[in-house]
């Protein structure tokens, strides 16, 4: 086998999913595939430098005849059909995994991605604890004495699984002697194991597919979803996947991702926080009109970011496919309700406007946000499922619309920019302590906050932006001024060992990465470094 393992037992039950007949299919994935995932990864940076010296994307000429067609995407499955609310997590620990599936919501992002540390242990698990939520069989008891089951009294959440970006890898398995795709592993232990289970519950093998760049990349896990459906001997087109539109160059082919999976498409996500981020990274060498003002002033009402949600629903209701709403991540503060009043109130003109527009459903991050969701999409649709048959002709959006940056109200300043480096710190912490969905300031964010403001920080010195609340330049030296003094803030509330195991060198990673020449593509590869 050219694959080996290097920590066979993580957890207790690990030899439940790490079995020789799982790891050959993961294998063979590998074997497969790893070597066009390469390809189209080096692709990603020669293209972003092409566009970095023009500062331009379009609509691709070369697929002009797909964009042309009159095709649609396969019938969504009974499952799929009712989509209004999404309730989003990491499906490790057990307790968070039953809390989602009982949150009253019709489908849980089980994520395995960006909300999710993936240490070793944490991937194991969640697989392990997807596969008995399949079965019907997980629980958990806390250290209090406390069991958490599967509610019997309503239906469950419909799991639809998130694998990680074709970027990450998994060094605990190696094929070959170098470390594995960490979208091969997750998706190939996943599928393996519960595949089949959920198939016979009524269900099937649902896919959430995150950070891709291209329709190439849509079409290379297609060619998976067919080899995996081949080998277990499953139906082809059993499997479904909504695809993340989280990137700049993605929203330019929406088309031609779902024709390309368009025998297991089921959507279209608007992911905004990473799309943002995406943005940030693309043309963070394109000059002043590319620079965004203060992440938490860019809202969706930006006409950029209008253009990009209107696009997709147009896109996924001309080819029968589902459109799904941005992230609500608010978490409830019992300690002062009026500031939870607040933010519920700006959840519900959100999902408002979502829901008008003619999403299908959307995301929320805490099940106390469900019937806030739900309430708002019950009254736009009434009895029916979804709204695929809202198909706004009247929607026309232009290269332009999607990279006009400089609409967006709002300024740099310097209290944003220490929010950024707070932010940063605090996420990355948390996240190598083995928690990739974390808590900072009444919101559960996820690791997209953390790259779009260390991304932030790096764009801003590099083009000398002007903070407009205090007249400075932002220049390294004032970012390690602010960052120190952010860190010290750090230690001040979390304690001095938290602050050395975790916080210390959270700091020290955000400094090499915001204040070097080089820009890295994505904060969680250098991070995974630091996981135990």
């Amino acid at each position: 086998m050219a694959l080996s393992v290097t920590d066979p037992h993580p957890i207790a039950r690990a030899e439940e999913i790490l079995t020789p007949e799982a790891l050959a299919f993961v294998e063979e994935l590998h074997l497969r595939f790893a070597g066009t995932r390469a390809e189209l990864l080096a692709a990603r940076v020669v293209r972003r430098e092409q566009v970095a010296r023009t500062g331009k994307l379009d609509f691709l000429p070369e697929t002009q005849d797909v964009r042309a067609g009159d095709w649609t995407v396969a019938p969504a499955p009974a499952a799929l059909q009712d989509r209004r609310v999404e309730m989003t997590g990491p499906a490790t620990p057990a307790k968070m995994a039953i809390n989602a599936l009982n949150s009253g919501a019709k489908v849980w992002l089980a994520d395995l991605e960006d909300a999710s540390t993936p240490t070793w242990a944490n991937v194991i698990d969640a697989i392990l604890n997807l596969r008995d939520a399949a079965a019907g069989t997980l629980s958990y008891i806390s250290p209090e004495g406390k069991e958490y089951t599967l509610r019997t009294d309503e239906p469950l959440a419909v799991v639809v699984a998130r694998p990680r970006g074709w970027h990450m890898e998994e060094r605990h398995l190696l094929v070959n002697g170098r470390p594995a795709v960490g979208a091969l592993v997750d998706f190939g232990l996943h599928f393996f194991h519960v595949a089949k289970q959920l198939i016979s519950n009524g269900q099937g093998p649902y896919y959430y597919l995150p950070k891709m760049e291209s329709h190439r990349e849509a079409r290379l896990w297609n060619d998976v979803f067919v080899f995996a459906q081949d080998r277990l001997g499953i139906p082809q087109g059993t499997v479904r996947a909504t695809v993340l539109v989280e990137t700049i160059p993605a929203a330019f082919e929406m088309d031609e991702i779902l024709f390309e999976l368009r025998h297991h498409a089921s959507g279209l996500n608007a992911g905004r926080w990473d799309y943002l981020f995406s943005i940030i990274k693309y043309f963070r060498d394109a000059g002043e009109e590319f620079v965004l003002p203060d992440r938490a002033s860019v809202a969706m009402t930006a006409p950029f970011m209008r253009a990009y949600t209107e696009l997709l629903v147009k896109t996924c209701h001309h080819r029968g496919a589902f459109a799904m709403g941005g992230m609500a991540a608010v978490i409830p503060n019992r300690r002062h309700p009026e500031v939870t009043e607040a933010a519920f109130a700006k959840v519900r003109a959100d999902k408002t406007r979502e829901a008008n527009d003619g999403f299908d459903g959307s995301w929320v991050a805490h099940p106390d946000l469900v019937p806030t969701c739900r309430e708002v999409f019950d009254s736009v649709l009434g009895d029916r499922p979804n709204q695929l048959d809202k198909l706004r002709p009247e929607v026309s959006v232009t290269a332009e619309q999607l990279l006009d940056i400089a609409s967006a109200d709002g300024q740099v300043t310097e209290a944003g920019l220490r929010l950024n480096l707070y932010v940063a710190v605090a996420y990355t912490a948390v996240w190598i302590s083995g928690n990739g969905a974390v808590a900072i300031h009444n919101l559960m964010e996820d690791a997209a906050t953390a790259e779009i403001s260390r991304s932030q920080v790096w764009q801003q010195i590099r083009n000398k932006s002007v903070l407009a609340d205090t007249g400075n330049t932002v220049t390294r030296e004032l970012v390690e001024r602010i960052l120190g003094e952010e860190t010290e803030r750090l230690r001040s509330e979390f304690g001095d060992e938290a602050f050395r195991r975790y916080y210390q060198p959270a700091s020290g990673l955000i400094a090499d990465i915001c204040l070097s020449e080089e820009y890295t593509d994505f904060l969680t590869t250098p991070a995974y470094e630091l996981v135990g």
